[in-house]
């Protein structure tokens, strides 16, 4: 269907305004799915899983998930158990469960279970990798100015405890205009004989670009052919805006370490997240936090450390909100449910469509690359004479749930996931449109 057949179908036009949003929302068809299985790529299914309210456009729900049925089931089936007889049903499970939750990862995103530690957020999981890297004084940090404050301080934080220095290189200038080539011309000269660390983002949240981490990888691994082992560089990555949508392999990105929550895109209970290491990046790295896992047999004395799954001995111990660790693995059945290559293509028609209509505002700059092999489920633009702040203030009160970037530099931010469809986007678009 052209895009003005598709307006007119909706009953807009390109400079009217919304008619009822909320009345369109809610004459959305809400079939009821009893089993909770869902055929690949059904995304009126999926929408209905969600308690997600319908008085408004949601373009900001990667911030933190919505729980779906399955997900929000498994919670309380857990939550209820704990509330019953909590000593007993912890005793039945924590031998095993740890290790069913890193097989579901694995399953998801690629690479063996072993190799997955458990953490709360991406925030920890860059805490905990950064804090354990085995750095001397003056070795060198290299990591971009595009990346979230997480990244950045749990950096500083680390260099301010061993004496190592941080570097920083811009990857691209104007982020609509960035190549691969360029990325990897400027890694290159970044980089020097005491460079032991390169950390990098794969979306940035402030722009929407998606780095080519393969193609960087390419650079370090050549790079690292003419070092000592124990000068080699570690490539360390926050995935998490990637994570959820992108039809990869964590395992083959090219990586050495990778990052993510599981609370945004993946749909995962609120405060979990995963960190995936090889065997090479493990051994550079220490333990911040004494594991429960296998580890605390190590300390009665009853196994050996070589017996431990390296990611469970990396994985914080204590006690935690067990209900919502435990029903992780839920969320990743429902991403394989649908495909995870369904996932992304719809994803990036979305992020297309949304990007595309912005392109054709004269009163709007888009800094997302066009490009999908470039971007991902960010979509970043400026309106002119409007302060982005101010934009997501309009949005809100018109019932279009938007974000701005939480950086010096500032852009308006729509997000258009799986729970959006095509209507929705061209609302949002027909509303910007209006801002002129």
């Amino acid at each position: 269907m052209l895009r003005r057949q598709f307006l007119h179908a909706l009953g807009l036009s390109a400079g009217a305004g919304l008619v009822s949003i909320s009345s369109l929302l809610q004459a959305a068809p809400k079939v009821v799915n009893a089993n909770n299985v869902l055929a690949p790529g059904d995304w009126q299914a999926l929408r209905n899983l969600f308690p997600l309210t319908r008085d408004y456009i949601q373009l900001s729900t990667f911030l933190l998930a919505s729980h779906p049925k399955p997900v929000s089931q498994a919670i309380e089936k857990h939550r209820q158990a704990f509330d019953e007889n909590p000593s007993d049903y912890w005793h039945q499970h924590f031998l095993t469960v740890d290790g069913e939750i890193m097989q579901a990862a694995a399953d998801y995103m690629g690479g063996e279970a072993q190799h997955i530690a458990l953490t709360d957020s991406t925030t920890m999981g860059l805490g905990l990798i950064y804090s354990g890297l085995k750095l001397q004084p003056g070795d060198e940090i290299l990591q971009t100015v595009h990346d979230h404050y997480s990244t950045d301080m749990s950096l500083a934080h680390r260099a301010n405890r061993t004496g190592a220095q941080v570097k920083r290189v811009a990857l691209y200038d104007q982020p609509s205009r960035v190549s691969v080539a360029d990325v990897q011309t400027r890694l290159r000269d970044a980089i020097t004989d005491k460079t032991r660390v390169v950390a990098a983002t794969w979306v940035h949240s402030s722009t929407g670009v998606k780095l080519p981490i393969r193609a960087m990888a390419d650079i370090i691994t050549k790079l690292n052919r003419q070092r000592k082992v124990d000068q080699q560089i570690l490539f360390c990555v926050d995935g998490v805006h990637g994570f959820g949508i992108e039809d990869q392999d964590i395992s083959q990105l090219g990586c050495d370490f990778f990052v993510a929550g599981t609370h945004k895109w993946i749909f995962g209970p609120r405060g979990t997240g995963v960190v995936w290491g090889n065997e090479r990046a493990w051994a550079q790295s220490e333990p911040v936090i004494p594991s429960f896992g296998a580890s605390y047999d190590v300390w009665l004395g009853s196994t050996t450390q070589d017996k431990v799954p390296i990611g469970e001995h990396m994985s914080p111990g204590g006690f935690h909100s067990f209900e919502h660790r435990w029903a992780l693995p839920e969320a990743f059945k429902l991403h394989l449910q649908l495909g995870k290559a369904n996932v992304q293509k719809r994803i990036h028609q979305l992020n297309t469509q949304t990007k595309q209509g912005l392109a054709k505002m004269p009163h709007v700059t888009l800094y997302t690359p066009s490009d999908s092999s470039l971007s991902s489920g960010l979509v970043c633009f400026d309106v002119k004479g409007v302060a982005p702040e101010t934009v997501v203030e309009k949005m809100h009160a018109k019932g279009i749930i938007m974000s701005s970037t939480p950086y010096r530099q500032s852009y308006a931010r729509f997000a258009p996931s799986l729970l959006n469809n095509e209507q929705e986007i061209e609302l949002a678009l027909a509303e910007i449109r209006e801002l002129a």
